[in-house]
């Protein structure tokens, strides 16, 4: 899966056009962008093809889901706003993404950098239309993907694209493939996988994928009850997926054939209703008492957890140990995300609300990589082929 980069191809005077991922949250009210971290994280491959000077930058890029209809409030004006402050460069938005217009008006600006309008306002470019994507391409000369976020869809501006013109992978789209690709699929050992998040069939694919290469799979987070319930353990009022009872029987089962490993929180913290607690304990083992709601991992389990994970050399985690979204039901996760920064393990991250929880407890820059994207993060570690990725060319 080695893929050319934007180092590898010659970037001047030519027209490049680019797929970020700068889908934003913004403020309902305003539409001031309350979180940059999506543009930010596109500024060095910007500065990298700016620097080469090429004869135009052109940036496209979907926010929200406007259903292929023009909505007024999805425009990328404040995108552009942010985007201009951010690289310190005069950033020209269109009002369009395709069309004679549009042409003209990239060739007449006389700023190098352009942002063209939101891409979901043509349903075209989710059906992955060929006319439009072809569009898209005629504007430009070289076709660079660092959106990695939307990697796994097979949209116009993704996929379709590079057929059309010569197509290589940004920094941060070639970061995700080095890390969540390579590192991934040959792991320097013993390699340990942390799964929490609510669900188990958001996770099975990738329990499956890593079964095979992991030695270790530390489970928490509300899909811990399934598996503890599978087991026979009381789980009170906790998260439980009956449907998947089975297939977390069988999970257990297999990885007991690979000889993997598997951890499962020996307590919890628990209350009576998550959101106006009147009990909140710990409870003495894994057995949940009636009535009763896990949120959290307890200081055994935190402990269980580190323990087993300190002689990692790849530690890649999905999915957060508790409803860390509430302090008081953060403990877990931050006390285990805080100690893998202080291992000489490889520490990957994938993308959604464990990328949210590293960053709400400040621990960002002690890992090794924390993915950009939620459901491709997922998909990329079920080891599925992503369509974006598998669109851009092969080094030779």
């Amino acid at each position: 899966m080695n893929k050319m980069t934007v180092k590898d191809v010659d970037l001047k005077g030519k027209k490049i056009i680019m797929r970020v991922d700068f889908n934003v949250p913004q403020d309902k009210k305003t539409g001031a962008i309350t979180d940059d971290t999506r543009i930010k994280a596109a500024i060095p491959t910007i500065d990298y093809i700016l620097k080469n000077n090429p004869k135009k930058l052109i940036l496209m890029t979907h926010l929200g889901r406007p259903d292929g209809q023009v909505k007024e409030t999805l425009r990328l004006d404040p995108v552009a706003q942010r985007l201009q402050e951010l690289i310190k460069t005069p950033v020209r938005k269109l009002n369009d993404c395709v069309g004679p217009e549009i042409a003209k008006a990239i060739d007449a600006s006389p700023e190098k950098v352009i942002l063209l309008e939101n891409l979901r306002f043509h349903a075209e470019e989710e059906e992955n239309d060929p006319a439009f994507a072809k569009q898209l391409a005629s504007l430009a000369d070289t076709y660079v993907n660092d959106a990695f976020g939307t990697a796994h869809r097979a949209h116009a501006s993704t996929e379709g694209v590079a057929h059309d013109l010569p197509a290589v992978a940004g920094f941060l789209l070639d970061k995700e493939i080095e890390y969540l690709g390579k590192s991934l699929e040959q792991p320097d050992k013993p390699f340990a996988v942390i799964l929490g998040g609510a669900k188990v069939s958001d996770k099975i694919g990738v329990i499956e994928n890593l079964l095979t290469k992991a030695q270790v799979l530390v489970i928490g987070g509300g899909m811990a009850y399934t598996f503890l319930k599978a087991q026979g353990i009381a789980i009170g009022n906790s998260k439980l997926e009956k449907d998947k009872i089975d297939l977390a029987k069988e999970t257990l089962q297999k990885a007991k054939k690979a000889g993997v490993k598997v951890i499962l929180p020996v307590d919890h913290l628990v209350v009576d209703n998550i959101d106006t607690p009147t009990k909140i304990e710990t409870t003495k083992d894994a057995a949940i008492p009636d009535g009763m709601i896990a949120v959290d991992i307890g200081p055994k389990s935190i402990a269980l957890f580190c323990d087993t994970l300190k002689s990692a050399k790849t530690i890649c985690w999905n999915g957060p140990l508790g409803i860390f979204e509430n302090d008081k039901y953060a403990k877990g996760t931050k006390e285990v995300a805080t100690f893998i920064t202080t291992l000489k393990a490889k520490t990957i991250i994938g993308g959604g609300d464990t990328a949210s929880a590293v960053a709400k407890f400040g621990l960002e820059s002690k890992m090794t990589h924390i993915s950009t994207g939620g459901g491709a993060s997922l998909e990329f570690m079920e080891g599925k082929v992503l369509p974006g990725i598998a669109a851009l060319k092969d080094k030779q």
